[in-house]
């Protein structure tokens, strides 16, 4: 996977600073390293790094001691504080970089690991893979995990001033792609990664590999008329030409701009299946109507019944659904066959969840899921990334699951089959493809194995690369689970070391025994429509040619000629500054050998202008990075072969030689003749005039004139240039450079030309002097003030903030234009009266999303400084209309809280705004006005709840300024009767709500709505269970399962009915004690949040979409 462009919160490589020298550790403890079971010769190791005095760690880096895996040399680099963030930053680094030779490079999966020293299934773990080389020496996690989590004693990651970080590498030997060829070696070629499209390389390289599929898209109607990159259907076409015909791997870009998708669509990374369903749902639409429609379904479809049948009744209800994939459970199951045996699951719906059947009332009934039919491409997704309710995060199931090259659904008599399956379809399935995710929830990498033919050769599709591969390798080697690593010395008889594996099949494709002839078809070019076959020749011409262009470009050099009819052109136009774009000038490919005159020679024939006629200038750079003719080539430079004068006039290596063609034309007919000799006292100057009312320039000419000489002696020859009476008024200035800023000085008239300094190549802008009542009329009056405009004008699209896909309208800016000035402008736009009301936000060039800071009132000086960012500069900015005038709104603060109601029990959402140097009392009084209290005189307080458990009481002087409510819950409670009289000898504890997840080694997990309990000094566990259940309003039955157990740092003491409460807990105000609470563990009964399966999406992702 590439690294994002722009900072992610989960991988990234440190910054270049950070590859310096190591830094001392300033007289701390040296780190204890040890390698685990470190094979001699393998490519698989584990590191394990202890590090004492972690607090007293000064440095801002640390690096770990040396290990060797895969014979490579490795250490871990953590930043103690964060790299620029509030989280514990930690990377693998190769340790030798600065000595390996040049073009190293070293390929990595590993995964690093912060223990858990209570509780190791707590340990929090990371895994990615990386090409390691010279500029990339180092890749990991910039934010691994909160500080604020890692400093807290009660979490087991530090314990006595002790950090325990692991280091899981694989590192294998590679094949050296830089001399694989993939079509000479397998007669196949791979697809061109953008930065993070291999998921849908792999999945592309699967239907490709479907000729049926391939053959219907090469019939889907398309027009030489078409453009790849706005025609799915003509970009798929194309690309499977390529795929097919070409000899090198294949740029797959047409294609992800025909989906409408930009270059931070390219970067992020999506979900393989998603696409998979999106694209095949895409396809369908766009074959409607045409000869191919039909095709999904014919490949792809299959039906299912769902039924729920009464047991005791006649009575049952079915469904017919249809299905292009099925999502197959990994987790709890060893192979496919048990998937679909719990696919097929029957569900008992008896007791409280009895079946409502029409005219039988309230039923017990069997529910379940039977197939009606398969399809003859069977797509099977397995989940491997599941939601953990427990740890409320998405996880990658790594579980060992096997799957068969021969999958036969009609095993068991049919049991998968609904009565009205067709029984004479015979359901064997021959394996295809394995599709592999590697890498674990936070990213990874895709790619494909594929037997085209369903002979017993495999091959990888990996990107770029394609190589033929052992069974075994697509197979066993794909199932997951855990590898074990050979002993280092089995003579000791210590316990094999295991390493989970991370690469596994992600999802699988069958194709059916009697449908294999009808799916692996032939496609020839046949198959092709001749429109198509004509444009991607012609593709294939031009980008040979380019390519020996580029082959043979060290034996050319490429002349670029300007005259003053390109001059002409292009000033006014695109071009304001300097004289001329070279890129958009004739250009002649020369070979370096071939002497100058006889170039000129080729220049006459094109041109028509006499070789005697033709005077050659070069061109120079300025310090101040204006470009100008300098001067006229020598007679002995002109007897020189192309190659040497482009070495001798030009100090780039391997640039472009750049002349500027003098020609003297004369008489009415203008005739080239041959251009007079000069003399130094000779300058060649070129003039571009300006019409402030038209707010025009162009070029009007150029002139050379004697040094000694005035620009008093030539005004009327420049009234005759612009057309203008010879007695008219004129101003003149010189052009001096436009960057960083524009410099344009009046020249003085009587001055001469050698004390204005004026050179060869100076540009002179003159217009016609105006009026004062002229230069009211013109917004820009000058030439200064024309060219300060056109250096600064700015087109800045605007869009709501609310759709930030969507342009709402543009305007013409200045990027000098004040904070006030875009404001008012934008305001004026909308209509607006208060333009305070309005708050921008600039966009994020990386990923085209608004950023997600707003910029402050009056923040930015220039509408330039709103659209950087970074080294590029956008035209976006997002704007949104507020409720109060921005300078108001900036000083309040706003706190989501929730508040629970005494006598409902029902929990409400309040927005509380109020002045930032508020207090918590204010917040209170504040939302007293908002809610229902039990009485008027009920006193209320706030709460930071995280996780299920109470970490602070707001004091009532507190500053609302800095309480963060975006990862905490803020609470508010009305505090109870019993809790104001509290005795010299009562406890005041922490109740919450816990159970232990079999799955995780039996750890303690919270869950449900902590609370405060008062206890007296000799009240009994069976006297608190009275109250908590009056409290909890439970009925008995439920709260006779309930356990209560004391707990001390997440380990449970269970108590018994006649122990004394109180004596477990310190007899003190325990207010945040977060760490020692009676616990009460019981089953998690309350409905999950239905909105949060839609938003366990892998934090790197978005959901697929295809626009067109």
């Amino acid at each position: 996977m590439a690294p994002p462009l722009d900072e992610d919160e989960n991988m990234v490589v440190p910054p270049q600073d950070l590859n310096d020298g190591i830094e001392p550790m300033e007289g701390h403890g040296e780190s204890v390293a040890t390698v685990e079971n470190q094979p001699v010769d393998d490519h698989i190791g584990k590191f394990t790094w202890t590090v004492p005095n972690f607090t007293k760690i000064s440095v801002r880096k640390h690096y770990s001691e040396t290990f060797v895996v895969g014979g490579y040399k490795w250490r871990v680099l953590l930043f103690p504080r964060g790299n620029n963030v509030d989280q514990l930053s930690i990377y693998l680094d190769c340790a030798d970089s600065v000595s390996l030779p040049s073009g190293w490079t070293r390929f990595a999966h590993f995964n690093l690991a912060v223990v858990n020293q209570y509780e190791p299934k707590m340990s929090v773990r990371k895994d990615t893979q990386h090409q390691f080389n010279a500029r990339e020496s180092d890749w990991g996690f910039t934010s691994f995990m909160p500080l604020h989590e890692l400093y807290d004693p009660s979490k087991g990651f530090l314990v006595n001033d002790t950090l325990l970080i692991e280091a899981d590498v694989n590192a294998p030997k590679v094949v050296d792609y830089w001399s694989h060829d993939s079509k000479k070696e397998t007669g196949f070629v791979g697809l061109k990664n953008q930065g993070a499209t291999c998921y849908m390389n792999s999945l592309l390289q699967t239907l490709y590999h479907l000729p049926y599929f391939r053959k219907a898209v090469y019939h889907m109607p398309t027009t030489e008329n078409d453009a790849p990159s706005s025609s799915i259907p003509l970009a798929l076409q194309s690309l499977f030409y390529k795929m097919q015909y070409s000899d090198t791997c294949v740029a797959t870009k047409d294609l992800t701009k025909s989906f409408g998708w930009d270059t931070y669509e390219s970067f992020m990374q999506h979900d393989v299946q998603e696409l998979n369903r999106v694209l095949c749902e895409k396809l369908e639409d766009k074959m409607k109507g045409t000869a191919v429609e039909g095709t999904i379904q014919n490949l792809f479809e299959g039906h299912h019944m769902n039924y729920i049948e009464c047991i005791n009744v006649d009575y049952k209800s079915t469904r017919k659904e249809s299905f292009y994939d099925l999502q197959l459970d990994v987790k709890g199951c060893r192979n496919v066959y048990e998937s679909f045996d719990k696919y097929v699951e029957i569900e008992r719906m008896e007791g409280d969840n009895k079946y409502q059947a029409d005219n039988h009332g309230l039923q017990d009934a069997k529910k379940g899921v039977l197939f009606i039919d398969f399809p003859p491409v069977l797509q099977l997704q397995l989940k491997r990334f599941e939601y953990d309710f427990m740890r409320d995060c998405m996880v990658k199931i790594n579980d060992r699951y096997e799957f068969p090259q021969q999958l036969d659904l009609d095993r068991d008599n049919g049991k998968y089959l609904s009565p009205d399956a067709d029984r004479s379809v015979r359901n064997l399935y021959t394996l295809h493809s394995v599709l592999v995710h590697s890498g674990g929830v936070t990213g990874g990498h895709y790619y494909a194995f594929i037997r085209p033919t369903l002979t017993d050769q495999w091959y990888k599709f990996d990107d770029e690369h394609v190589t033929k591969e052992e069974t075994k390798r697509a197979l066993e080697d794909q199932y997951g689970g855990e590898e074990e690593l050979p002993q280092q010395n089995p003579a000791f008889n210590q316990t094999p070391f295991k390493f989970t594996k991370y690469s596994n099949a992600y999802m699988l494709v069958y194709i059916r025994d009697t449908d294999k002839d009808k799916v692996i078809c032939n496609v020839d070019e046949k198959d092709i429509a001749q429109h198509l076959q004509i444009r991607l020749k012609k593709e294939q011409g031009e980008k040979e040619r380019r390519r020996k262009d580029k082959a043979e470009a060290h034996l050319y050099t490429v002349i670029k000629i300007a005259r003053d009819e390109d001059l002409g052109n292009q000033i006014g136009k695109h071009l304001f500054f300097d004289l001329v774009d070279h890129d958009a000038v004739k250009s002649y490919r020369i070979q370096q050998e071939v002497p100058f005159k006889m170039f000129k020679e080729e220049v006459a024939k094109d041109t028509g202008i006499p070789v005697s006629c033709q005077k050659f200038w070069l061109w120079a750079r300025r310090q101040n990075h204006t470009y100008r003719p300098n001067r006229p080539l020598t007679e002995l430079e002109e007897m020189e072969t192309v190659g040497k004068l482009k070495e001798t006039s030009t100090k780039a290596h391997n640039a472009e030689l750049k002349l500027w063609l003098e020609v003297n034309l004369t008489g009415q007919e203008r005739i080239p003749a041959p251009v007079p000799d000069r003399t130094k006292e000779d300058i060649l100057l070129f003039f571009k005039l300006y019409h402030p009312e038209k707010e025009e320039l162009r070029f009007v000419g150029r002139l050379f004139v004697k040094a000694n000489g005035r620009p008093i002696d030539i005004l009327e020859k420049l009234c005759e240039m612009a057309g203008f009476a010879s007695n008219d008024e004129l101003r003149l200035f010189e052009e001096i450079k436009f960057e960083p800023t524009v410099m344009c000085e009046h020249i003085d008239k009587k001055s001469t030309f050698r004390g204005s300094q004026l050179e060869n190549g100076d540009i002179i802008c003159y217009q016609k002097a105006l009026t004062k009542d002229e230069e009211e009329n013109c917004r820009y009056p000058d030439v200064p003030s024309f060219l300060e405009y056109v250096c600064n004008r700015q087109i800045v699209h605007f869009r709501r903030l609310e759709k930030p896909k969507e342009d709402e309208f543009c305007l013409e800016l200045s990027k000098q234009h004040t904070y006030d000035d875009v404001v008012e402008r934008v305001a004026l736009k909308v209509g607006l009266e208060d333009p305070s009301k309005l708050r921008l936000t600039s966009h994020n060039c990386y990923s085209q999303q608004p950023k997600p800071q707003p910029i402050k009132y009056r923040g930015v000086e220039r509408l330039s400084d709103m659209l950087g960012h970074y080294n590029q500069t956008s035209d976006i900015l997002y704007f949104e209309t507020l409720d109060l005038p921005l300078p108001e709104l900036q000083g309040l603060k706003t706190l989501k809280i929730a508040y629970h109601n005494a006598k409902t029990e029902e929990v409400s959402a309040h927005n509380i705004r109020l002045p930032k140097q508020s207090t918590v009392g204010d917040v209170i009084n504040e939302l007293k006005t908002k809610v229902e209290l039990s009485s008027p005189t009920a006193e209320l307080r706030i709460l930071e709840v995280f996780y299920h458990k109470i970490y602070k009481i707001f004091p009532l002087n507190e500053k609302i300024e800095n309480i963060n409510d975006q990862y905490w819950t803020l609470r508010a409670e009305e505090i109870p009767d019993e809790e104001k009289e509290l005795g010299v000898q009562d406890c005041l504890i922490h109740v919450y709500h816990f159970l232990r997840d079999p799955a995780q080694n039996q750890m303690v997990q919270n869950f449900g709505e902590p609370f405060f309990l008062v206890v007296r000094e000799n009240e009994t566990l069976a006297e608190v269970k009275v109250r908590v259940q009056n409290k909890l309003q439970v009925p008995d039955e439920e709260f006779s399962k309930y356990k209560f157990a004391f707990l001390s740092l997440g380990r449970p003491e269970y108590l018994q009915d006649d122990e004394i409460v109180a004596s477990k807990f310190q007899r003190k105000d325990t207010y945040g004690a977060w760490e020692y609470y009676l616990g009460l563990e019981h089953s998690d009964t309350a409905p999950k949040r239905a909105h949060q399966t839609n938003q366990v999406r892998h934090n790197f992702e978005k959901p697929v979409k295809i626009y067109n």
